[in-house]
């Protein structure tokens, strides 16, 4: 795909009424670039997912509770949350187009000590290791997106995350074809997944060093300055972190323990269990397609709207079914929330433009880091209570999207 330089409609926010708009140059969108970007970061997932699919491989292996269970995804989780947004910070100043591959190093790393890891400190060294990776990778390889986007923002980071989405569904049905016949060993067989993706974004590294010192020169002619007082800016923040707490809290109730609710409730089989995660994960990979495209159109609060708020029919009833509509709920409720997350981060970059590094990492970091915190907490309230508990808790986690209310409108939605 062709991925020169073309005019195209300004990357900035719509000012403000009676405020000229700045002609700033963006490049056409390049498809090529977010296709290899998205590519990249499907492999990315994939291999983060197995981590969470062989939770009940590990469990027994090593006599895990649920909370150390839970301890795994938090070492992962935090270890990125608390990397993220100083990478973004710092390649905000100065980008870096090769730590693309050398953040998948690290997961690469991380990989091959998880296939051999003899005792429970050691997986957590593992699980820690491909959340560097992943710290390293997403900042960067959202810039990279914005940078290809043509000024199609909410599209590319759409593709962008259906790809990572897409890899995070692959990792259940792999585990069950792959791992659980053959063993945790096995596990050391998708390191060909990670060297495949470090020669994709070795590729892509190339072209973001040849457009990003464009790019800069021609942003550096115009100034882009929020619309929006500091107070204001620092509320709406607030608001979407509460939303991302929501969010990433009941993903990881899905993610983390769909599993063991299946085996626990239903009797189902480890197999048959990470087939409906796969089922839920696949969803949300298809989901995650839909929020950016449509908060171009429509508008980004109009999505956040939906995708919070409109789970919480559908996540009230879960805890409540038999195992067919339990798969079906998941579906759905996979399929409406992943919408949200692209319209948030590309919603949060127009309140402060020119930080797209930083709000990426900051954004991305923030709900991994819930989502790890959230996977620890409701691992010692199913130790306690069980995890049939849990459920029926996290239910009425979706109706925080209420507080969507109090965003303010940043943008005019595009009909045509």
């Amino acid at each position: 795909m062709d991925t020169r330089v073309d005019a195209a409609r300004p990357a900035l926010r719509p000012p403000a009424a009676g405020q000229p708009q700045a002609a700033l140059p963006t490049e056409g969108t390049a498809y090529g670039v977010l296709g290899g970007i998205s590519f990249a970061h499907m492999l990315n997932d994939m291999i983060q997912s197995l981590i969470l699919a062989i939770y009940p491989l590990l469990k027994d292996s090593f006599h895990l509770s649920f909370a150390q269970v839970g301890l795994i995804t938090l070492a992962y989780q935090v270890t990125a949350s608390l990397l993220q947004p100083m990478v973004g910070m710092v390649t905000d100043r100065r980008p870096m187009p090769y730590s693309l591959p050398t953040g998948m190093g690290f997961t690469l790393c991380g990989l091959l000590l998880l296939a051999v890891a003899p005792s429970f400190a050691v997986l957590l060294l593992a699980a820690a290791l491909v959340g560097t990776g992943s710290a390293i990778f997403h900042p960067e390889s959202s810039r990279v997106a914005r940078l290809a986007s043509g000024g199609r923002h909410g599209l590319a980071q759409s593709l962008f995350q259906v790809g990572g989405n897409t890899g995070s569904s692959l990792g259940p049905l792999l585990a069950a074809w792959v791992i659980v016949p053959h063993g945790r060993g096995s596990v050391a067989w998708f390191s060909l997944a990670a060297l495949l993706a470090i020669v994709v974004l070795l590729q892509v590294g190339r072209w973001y060093g040849a457009h990003h010192v464009a790019r800069s020169r021609a942003a550096s002619r115009h100034t882009a300055v929020p619309a929006l007082p500091r107070g204001r800016i620092i509320d709406a923040l607030a608001v979407l972190g509460l939303l991302i707490f929501s969010k990433y809290f009941y993903l990881a109730s899905l993610s983390s323990y769909y599993t063991f609710y299946l085996i626990h409730r239903f009797g189902v089989s480890v197999q048959g269990a990470q087939m409906h995660l796969f089922a839920f994960l696949f969803a949300v990979a298809a989901g995650s397609l839909i929020g950016g495209p449509v908060g171009d159109r429509v508008g980004r609060k109009r999505v956040i709207w939906v995708s919070i708020l409109g789970v919480a029919p559908f996540s009230l009833l879960l805890p409540h079914v038999d195992l067919m509509w339990t798969g079906v709920l998941t579906v759905i409720i996979g399929l409406i929330l992943a919408s949200a997350f692209s319209a948030i981060l590309v919603y949060a970059q127009e309140l402060i433009p020119g930080r797209v590094g930083m709000i990426s990492g900051l954004f991305f970091g923030f709900a991994f880091g819930m989502g790890g915190i959230g996977a620890a907490v409701l691992g010692g309230l199913a130790d306690a209570h069980g995890i049939e508990y849990v459920y029926r808790l996290c239910a009425y986690l979706p109706l925080m999207g209420l507080i969507t209310v109090l965003l303010p409108d940043l943008e005019r939605p595009q009909h045509a």
